[in-house]
């Protein structure tokens, strides 16, 4: 009997990105805007970047529910795009973390004692 974790490899499972750029102009916008983010998160999504969220599944044909799935509640305006790929592709994802600039403090002043 094949162990259910011997069917999990690199590049059966699966990662969905869903990008977008909403409009957020009205309160009816930010609205939609924020239904949409909601819904993705209910479906199991998490933020990756602030427009940028993404899943993991682990087989094709779970990634084309989870596909399904966003596409049924697309806001109407706006742009979104969906991509799908491997674990071993999302694997090779090099990431960097830039460090905020703080503003340096000024040398204490020296007392100088004769």
């Amino acid at each position: 009997m094949e162990d259910r974790f011997s069917r999990l490899n690199q590049y059966r499972c699966m990662w969905v990105l869903v990008f977008f750029d909403l409009p957020t102009e009205t309160r009816i916008d930010r609205k939609r805007a924020s239904r949409f983010r909601k819904q993705l998160l209910d479906d199991g999504f998490g933020m990756f970047q602030f427009s940028i969220y993404t899943r993991f599944c682990t087989s094709r044909e779970n990634t084309n529910v989870h596909i399904k799935r966003v596409k049924s509640f697309l806001p109407k305006n706006g742009k979104v795009a969906i991509m799908q790929i491997t674990d071993k592709q999302f694997g090779m994802i090099e990431l960097f973390y830039g460090k905020k600039e703080i503003e340096g403090k000024a040398p204490p002043q020296q007392l100088e004692l004769f």
